[in-house]
């Protein structure tokens, strides 16, 4: 069998998945599962099979015409770089993981039946964008998950929390969507094709007229899709979804997207020094930002979505600075590791019953009871905080690596001013990125909170998962001497000075934290508090535990709990509850679209009722009264029809005197 006709089966195989999930589901129950995560691991074994054989070597491209458009052409394409690659076994390596999970995880679920096979179209979706050489066909699979999210993250579309993310989700996605879609056209125009290869042929030659303004439109609808600043704050919301969803969201598929785009197009990027320092500065205030915020966030998964949004920072910032390798290297291992830690509370959400024990003011005692948990999210941790050797330290070393390389003047295509702009925010965003890992470590396995009933052990399919991923998250780190060869040949070896001072930071978060948490741990033992009460944030509020403590999922405006013992608070102090609910920017938004919206909405039902419906209502009533007033008048009586007609007469008698007179 040929490679391309592999390639083809990759994404084929979940969508064929997913759409035997949807018909057979609820009538042959015992093909569920099956369904659900036989097609993803052979999708993942044929992934494999298709790196190995292109090998980092040449690229592989085929493509057939779809239909005639008299223009611009749109082709059925494949093109598979070593990105592309290695993207694809990525993709398969979560989602199979997720698929397997979710029979635990979900298993008592009565709408799981669906949700396996938007898992498995989701899954699909990205593999088509990973694949395609087109960027139409691209735009399809961008789309398709785009409705997957929306349907995913409102699972327990029960309560008005998963309602509210999952329209949140896709309304602030299609926002960037609409510039994206325009940037694709206007692209495509230039450049007279949709394929990928005529473009960056096309790019190579200097053929785009507008650079610029193509690179903007493209990266508001990368921002969307990858949750960047400035729309980012549907991510954190999309918590409300189940567990693995935002495994794969956040791992894998949806966030990775648009990273990807503009690391299989960054000649595009790059041929615009603008759009290239928007790009860095959208990464920096992204990177920044989501880790003051995560470590003011008392909810476990909120923590990670926000994490998820900065270490996209760092792969954007990378791709801002011309490296494209450092990227994709830091979105695999990122991938690993992130996952790993979704799945990792979600067996701990899944161990207490309910997901009141989301919020880690509330943990106690877990070390012991989930010990696979413990460890491997331990390992998670170290490789999100960049602790040498794990592999979290030599992809973000990469990065940081080819920031510098840019500052220094270093770089062909990145300015210098991009370099400084993201080496400075990675490095802080380093101190702060160890910060709120340890902070999480320490709340979530160490805590002083109530403890919570214990639910056994759980499934294994939910456990060996977790040791499954923990070997990249400890070990990929170790490809990276052989990863150039798939990548554009640049040296991913981490440098001296970002070594040292990343990992030192990173060294200083972590200890200042874990300081801070013995402080607070110290006064809490001193002054007990009580009950834990948590603010609101949003009107300065106090919500009782017992909202916590419900069976619902502790999401929206609810921001940090009033831990004695959490250093988060410490460490941020007046910062801290701007910091807890993402620094307002809802607010802002609501202030500036969403009520300006409503407002013009409500004028425009205004206008609708009371002037044009009474312009329609006159309409009708004026003739009705007409007809009224001459059906009175039809008595059919004679001698008063005679009266009229004399009264008319002597009427227009006098009329016709009265112009006559004035005429003369």
């Amino acid at each position: 069998m040929t490679t391309t006709t592999l390639a083809v089966l990759v994404p084929l195989l979940p969508f064929l998945g997913a759409l035997a999930g949807l018909l057979l589901g609820r009538t042959v129950p015992g093909l569920v599962r099956p369904l659900a995560v036989l097609p993803t691991l052979v999708a993942l074994v044929i992934a494999v099979l298709v790196a190995a054989r292109h090998g980092g070597g040449a690229d592989i491209d085929s493509a057939t015409e779809l239909t005639p458009t008299g223009s611009v052409p749109i082709e059925l394409a494949l093109h598979i770089d070593g990105f592309a690659a290695l993207v694809a076994v990525l993709v398969g390596v979560v989602a199979s993981c997720v698929q397997i999970y979710s029979t635990g995880y979900l298993r008592d679920d009565p709408r799981y039946p669906s949700y396996a096979a938007l898992v498995s179209l989701f899954t699909s979706a990205m593999l088509l964008v990973v694949y395609s050489g087109d960027l139409m066909v691209l735009l399809v699979g961008w789309e398709i998950m785009g409705i997957c999210s929306y349907f995913l993250v409102g699972h327990y579309w029960e309560t008005p929390e998963a309602r509210a993310a999952s329209l949140k989700a896709f309304l602030v996605t299609k926002l960037g969507d609409v510039p994206f879609l325009i940037g694709l056209f206007a692209l495509a125009v230039d450049a007279g094709s949709f394929r990928i290869t005529t473009i960056l042929a096309k790019v190579a030659d200097g053929g785009l007229d507008h650079p610029t303004l193509i690179a903007l439109l493209l990266l508001a609808g990368v921002a969307g899709k990858s949750a960047q600043f400035p729309l980012h704050t549907w991510l954190p919301d999309a918590m409300a979804g189940p567990t693995p969803v935002s495994a794969l969201i956040h791992a894998a598929t949806m966030v990775a997207a648009g990273v990807y785009f503009v690391a299989r197009l960054l000649p595009v990027f790059a041929a615009s020094a603008a759009a290239l320092v928007v790009l860095a500065v959208m990464a920096a205030v992204t990177m920044a930002g989501s880790a003051l915020a995560a470590l003011a966030q008392d909810d476990i998964k909120r923590v990670l979505a926000y994490s998820t949004i900065g270490q996209l920072g760092y792969l954007t910032g990378a791709l801002a600075v011309g490296d494209r390798g450092a990227a994709v290297f830091h979105l695999l291992s990122h991938g690993a590791f992130k996952a790993l830690l979704f799945l990792g509370a979600g067996v701990i959400i899944h161990a207490a019953g309910t997901n009141s024990l989301a919020a880690m003011s509330r943990m106690k005692g877990l070390r012991d009871r989930v010990p696979d948990a413990f460890w491997t999210m331990t390992v998670a941790l170290l490789a999100l905080a960049a602790i040498p050797p794990f592999s979290g330290f030599f992809s973000k070393e990469a990065v940081l690596g080819a920031a510098e390389h840019a500052a220094t003047g270093h770089s062909e295509t990145a300015p210098t001013a991009a370099g400084w702009i993201v080496l400075i925010a990675g490095l802080l965003t380093a101190l702060l990125t160890a910060a709120y890992a340890t902070r999480l470590w320490l709340l979530v396995f160490n805590g002083q909170g109530p403890e919570a009933p214990d639910h056994g052990r759980q499934p294994v399919t939910m456990t060996a998962v977790l040791w499954v991923l923990a070997v990249p998250s400890l070990a990929f780190g170790l490809t990276v001497g052989v990863l150039p060869d798939w990548f554009d040949g640049h040296s991913l070896t981490p440098t001296l000075t970002t070594s040292v001072l990343g990992t030192g930071l990173a060294l200083v978060g972590g200890l200042v934290t874990y300081g801070a948490w013995r402080h607070t741990t110290a006064l809490a033992a001193r002054h007990p508090m009580g009950a834990v009460a948590v603010d609101s944030g949003a009107d300065g509020g106090l919500v009782e535990a017992e909202a916590i403590a419900s069976h619902e999922p502790a999401y929206g405006d609810v921001a940090a709990a009033h831990d004695p013992a959490d250093p988060g608070r410490l460490l941020l102090g007046p910062l801290h509850r701007h910091a807890a609910v993402g620094f307002h920017l809802d607010a802002v938004y609501a202030a500036l679209f969403v009520r300006p919206v409503q407002a013009a909405a409500r004028l425009v039902r205004f206008l609708d009722r009371e002037v044009v419906e009474t312009y329609v209502r006159g309409a009708g009533t004026a003739p009705r009264w007409l007809g009224e007033a001459v059906r009175r008048a039809q008595t059919g009586n004679v001698q008063t029809y005679l009266s009229a007609l004399l009264a008319g007469t002597v009427v227009l008698a006098v009329a016709a005197v009265l112009v006559a007179t004035v005429g003369a």
